[in-house]
């Protein structure tokens, strides 16, 4: 489980962040909901390593990320990050690799795998996501919906037991919408804790187990999806 307790973060004055407490346990899918501001990317962010906090607990399994603002030395934030896998709102997919490339590239450096053991499994993963045909292609090559199953799946390389979403349908239509709504909740069958960023109310109540409300840096409601009302 992830438990983030009495986060808090400023910029230059300006409360980012404020009180911010909730869990993620494993298999369910959590979305933070709110417009542009709301602090929801900030969180993000700051659960994957990519900014601190000022104030507040981070917790993954009952290992301390960080306790009180105060972090914990690299070598367990690199062992812990590396459960928590991301998946960018731009995909963020080197244009100059292909697929397969952009797929094994973090597994034989992060899990030392062998050159022959990532790319069985990035051919494994590639199929599961409908994507076999597409090892060789270039992500110039490749149309919205399926650059977004190639971060799925290179999120996916890790063996992640939680995935972050950033903003996961801002690019697509409606169709493909539906297509990745069904890959997030296939992760949840897998036990895999889905944390989704989304200031798309259908979507967030289409998915979602739970739906946490924010609005400038606060927590306004935490609540079943099932009483969640547009």
């Amino acid at each position: 489980m992830i438990e983030i307790k009495n986060l808090e973060k400023s910029f230059k004055g300006n409360k980012i962040l404020e009180n911010i407490s909730f869990t993620l346990k494993e298999g369910e899918i959590l979305t933070l909901l709110g417009p542009s501001g709301a602090g929801k990317t900030t969180i993000l962010r700051i659960l994957n390593g990519l900014e601190t906090c000022d104030f507040g607990d981070i917790t993954l399994d009952s290992i301390k990320i960080c306790k009180n603002g105060i972090y914990a030395d690299s070598k367990v934030q690199k062992e812990i990050h590396k459960k928590i896998g991301l998946v960018f709102q731009t995909f963020n997919l080197f244009p100059h690799m292909n697929i397969l490339e952009n797929l094994i590239l973090a597994p034989m450096h992060t899990l030392n795998l062998s050159l022959e053991e990532a790319t069985k499994k990035a051919l494994q993963t590639l199929s599961k996501l409908s994507l076999e045909d597409k090892a060789k292609s270039y992500p110039c090559e490749l149309s919205g919906g399926q650059k977004q199953r190639v971060a799925i799946a290179r999120a996916l390389m890790l063996n992640p037991k939680y995935i972050c979403f950033d903003e996961p349908t801002s690019a697509l239509d409606p169709s493909l919408t539906k297509d990745v709504s069904n890959i997030i909740k296939s992760l949840s069958t897998e036990n895999i804790g889905v944390l989704i960023i989304t200031h798309d109310m259908e979507f967030a109540k289409e998915v979602s187990s739970r739906i946490i409300k924010l609005d400038s840096g606060k927590i306004l409601e935490d609540i079943l999806s099932k009483e969640f009302w547009i």
